[in-house]
């Protein structure tokens, strides 16, 4: 659950024209692309998932990838801006809810989650988040995860960030892909992550930095 601070920070920020430079920052940019280059990887994306969907900026390029797209999100003010961001889309489902109680039987061949667990309390509330992430996951299909690294985090005021909930992923996922993006602010420095779970693919591993 996200704590009160964190919730009033979020609304805060959605509360700006342009929440987190998500359209005008070079760097933000270069990280959507590398999320988008990841969730191509596996081919056609019958079916996708979107934890966390900020203004809407990666729902618009992730939407023409998939037959259908579900996107969640805790926050009523981030569904409302994304779903008028990306109006012209009607494959996609929008779901306000906490990531540790969303539920669905429906199974995804991938699922994105950037920038979204470090608002969680602390790790053991992002390790329930990433067991429900992990069980909604379809064998063999891909988890795109990104976010700053702890150190960030940790100067934030977040219990953690991208290492260690890397290393939660690991126990369950394969990682195949791993990259680093950052410019020399101290504020972008962020790790990307492509894992796939396991099931009949031989993909061999290929993790780079």
């Amino acid at each position: 659950m996200i704590p009160d601070a964190n919730h009033q920070l979020l609304e805060r920020e959605l509360s700006a024209d342009d929440p987190w430079r998500l359209d005008s920052s070079s760097f933000e940019q270069e990280r959507y692309a590398q999320m988008l280059r990841m969730s191509r990887c596996n081919g056609d994306v019958a079916c996708a998932l979107e934890v966390g969907c900020a203004a809407g900026a990666f729902t618009g390029m992730l939407a023409p990838l998939c037959e259908r797209l579900t996107v969640v999100d805790v926050m009523p003010q981030a569904i409302e801006r994304a779903r008028r961001r990306t109006r012209k889309w009607s494959h996609i489902t929008w779901v306000t809810s906490d990531i540790q109680r969303f539920s669905t039987i429906e199974r995804f061949d991938l699922i994105v989650v950037a920038e979204v667990l470090y608002y969680l309390k602390d790790i053991v509330e992002m390790h329930a988040a990433i067991r429900n992430l992990v069980s909604m996951l379809a064998p063999n299909g891909a988890l795109i995860f990104g976010s700053a690294r702890d150190a960030a985090c940790q100067r934030w005021g977040h219990a953690a960030g991208a290492e260690t909930v890397i290393a939660l992923f690991n126990e369950s996922l394969s990682e195949i892909e791993r990259l680093h993006c950052h410019t020399e602010s101290v504020n972008e420095d962020c790790l990307i992550v492509r894992f796939r779970k396991p099931g009949h693919s031989s993909e061999q591993s290929n993790v780079g930095h």
